[in-house]
């Protein structure tokens, strides 16, 4: 785990662990190691940055989408991150932050992610929603959704009843699927018992013509008590058990996960060092 202040900090550090043929880990694998561990371990019990995220942008044909990206898009730079960190607040600035703070995106790059073209030269394959939801077999580890903004849109912002988040579409992209997302809920769900989790995205309070990027967050303080939204102050800071969010500024700490290949035999880490 690489915890800092400032998020393209924390990617830095996190990339660097992964090299070349390790990874950081994306909102989908965060779920799916949930899925696969104890309540005890610490991937349930403190909150993620995920090397996901989602850009609004506009097709050719006028219409708003947003498109996910997992395991890096735009902003898989941490350069590219601070560029856009660092400059002129100024409405007019193409390439600083929204009103919301969302990364500014350029209609370049906006229409590249569309096609899969990544600024670092990846072409990733980009899934229409219908078809991702039906299912696709054998995800690659980065890979695109493009889901209508309307649609995007429509989902409560607030905590719902897991029911309604099995088949929410927001949910079901940043799961990676619908049936890894019922896992996910299933286990969730079952931790404390309870009837809601939060679903949180920018949709309703944003200018859909300004292409823009935003960085999706996985909370897990608590013990996962509070999931449903009761007696934790705005119910979405860092300290609270706000489900998943889409909405948190790009201004702000991280927490990613990389993950590497090991050597055991010449490692330190599962040493006995007691005499």
């Amino acid at each position: 785990m690489f915890f800092e202040p400032h998020i393209p900090s924390a990617l830095r550090r996190a990339l660097q662990y992964a090299g070349e043929h390790g990874f950081v880990a994306s909102m989908p694998q965060l779920l799916h190691a949930r899925t696969n561990a104890s309540y005890d371990n610490v991937i349930w019990n403190t909150w993620f940055t995920a090397n996901s995220e989602e850009n609004v942008v506009t097709t050719p044909r006028g219409k708003h989408v947003v498109v996910a990206v997992h395991g890096g898009g735009i902003l898989a730079s941490p350069a590219r991150m601070e560029r856009s960190l660092h400059s002129d607040l100024s409405r007019d600035n193409p390439e600083g932050l929204t009103g919301q703070t969302a990364i500014k995106i350029s209609q370049q790059e906006a229409r590249d992610v569309l096609q899969g073209k990544l600024p670092d030269g990846s072409e990733i394959p980009v899934y229409p929603f219908a078809e991702f939801k039906r299912g696709v077999a054998n995800l690659p580890r980065r890979y695109g959704v493009v889901l209508d903004f309307e649609l995007a849109r429509q989902a409560k912002r607030g905590y719902e009843r897991f029911e309604v988040l099995k088949d929410e579409p927001n949910m079901i992209v940043r799961a990676g699927g619908v049936e890894p997302l019922a896992a996910y809920l299933d286990k969730f769900q079952a931790r404390n018992n309870t009837d809601l989790m939060g679903n949180w995205h920018p949709y309703n309070r944003i200018d859909p013509d300004q292409p823009q990027v935003r960085i999706p967050f996985l909370a897990g303080n608590r013990g996962g008590t509070g999931s449903e939204g009761k007696d934790q102050g705005l119910g979405w800071g860092y300290d609270a058990e706000y489900g998943m969010g889409g909405d948190a500024s790009t201004v702000g700490m991280a927490r990613y996960v990389a993950v590497a290949p090991m050597d055991i035999a010449t490692s330190l880490r599962d040493l006995d060092f007691e005499l």
